[in-house]
């Protein structure tokens, strides 16, 4: 069994490799910029420790590790275009420091080249792996989709959401974890349930964001405190309140959502004071537990060694421990 360190060694020598193209500049020099912006790389790693779990030969997974994150990145490329974005990780977006043109096409390459890579797996595999990732790569452009009709859909349930962090976010988690355990010799079923035990995680990590950008310290999160109430993103929180909340809480909850003009601490003050009212913290708590429950009962149906299991497991549950 290989160390957290060392698997991410193995893919931040893979992307270097990957990044030698030179001609045209234009088109490589953005890719290598996105790339080299970081990043927790929790994706790829993901492909290798569901490799290494099966003790398969990490080495042959690499090259869909690396496929994985150049599709993460490619997303991330044209999620900025589309949100406007000026700064990825404090830095200057692709599209800003070039022009949206070049961002796109790169972010296209990037996409093609996350196919080939996945198309080095070994033949006995390669049809399943292309077919599970061209699904989940479809899936995330729905939730991408998804996400955007929000802003202007005033129906939405928390089942809605709840679909759209998985499509968006949660489904590339588990697509990780299952093609790394494919590679590494996994049965089809133990390949499954390992996606889902990704997915399900994956679902409450973002819950536990959505806490975070309302409860968590500045210091700690790494972000603007309250952004998603003044972005009036239409969050797991706020859903919560408006289905437990009275009518007039309701309705004034509503209206700090749709009002352009309003002072942003004050609308920030308004709007906690309404979810705290609505308990929406600890309804958010458990609501993370349910998921949090199902990945670990897919988790106990993969029959392995428990040593074998628990670098995953322990890494996968860090992942939640955040303080609220």
């Amino acid at each position: 069994m290989h160390t957290a360190g060392e698997l991410q060694s193995k893919i931040e020598k893979g992307l270097e490799q990957l990044s030698t193209e030179k001609s045209p500049v234009e088109l490589y020099e953005p890719i290598r910029y996105m790339l080299s912006l970081g990043g927790k790389r929790m994706r790829p790693l993901l492909v290798l420790m569901g490799c290494d779990m099966f003790k398969g030969n990490v080495e042959k997974a690499v090259p869909a590790a690396l496929g994985i994150e150049l599709f993460h990145n490619f997303t991330l490329l044209h999620d900025d275009i589309m949100d406007k974005a000026p700064l990825r990780r404090s830095k200057q977006t692709v599209h800003e420091k070039w022009n949206v043109n070049t961002a796109i096409l790169s972010g296209d390459a990037m996409f093609v080249k996350s196919f080939q890579l996945m198309m080095m797996t070994d033949d006995s595999i390669v049809k399943e792996v292309v077919d599970i990732f061209s699904r989940t790569a479809i899936e995330v452009c729905e939730g991408q989709q998804l996400d955007m009709n929000f802003e202007n859909h005033n129906d939405i349930c928390i089942a809605d959401y709840i679909n759209m962090i998985s499509c968006k976010t949660a489904v590339l988690l588990g697509t990780s974890l299952q093609i790394g355990a494919l590679i590494g010799g996994a049965s089809s079923a133990h390949a499954r349930h390992l996606y889902n035990f990704g997915k399900n995680i994956g679902i409450a990590f973002q819950l536990q964001d959505d806490l975070l950008d309302v409860y968590g310290d500045k210091t700690k999160f790494g972000k603007q405190v309250g952004g998603d109430i003044l972005s009036d993103k239409k969050t797991f929180l706020f859903l919560k309140a408006l289905e437990v909340l009275d009518e007039s809480s309701n309705k004034a909850l509503e209206e700090l959502y749709t009002k352009s003009k309003v002072n942003a601490q004050e609308k920030l003050e308004s709007v906690i004071s309404l979810f705290n009212k609505a308990h929406v913290k600890e309804l958010a708590k458990d609501e993370m537990q349910h998921f949090h429950n199902n990945a670990l009962q897919h988790f106990s149906e993969i029959h392995l060694p428990a040593e074998n299991k628990k670098p995953l497991l322990d890494f996968c549950e860090n992942l939640l421990v955040r303080e609220i």
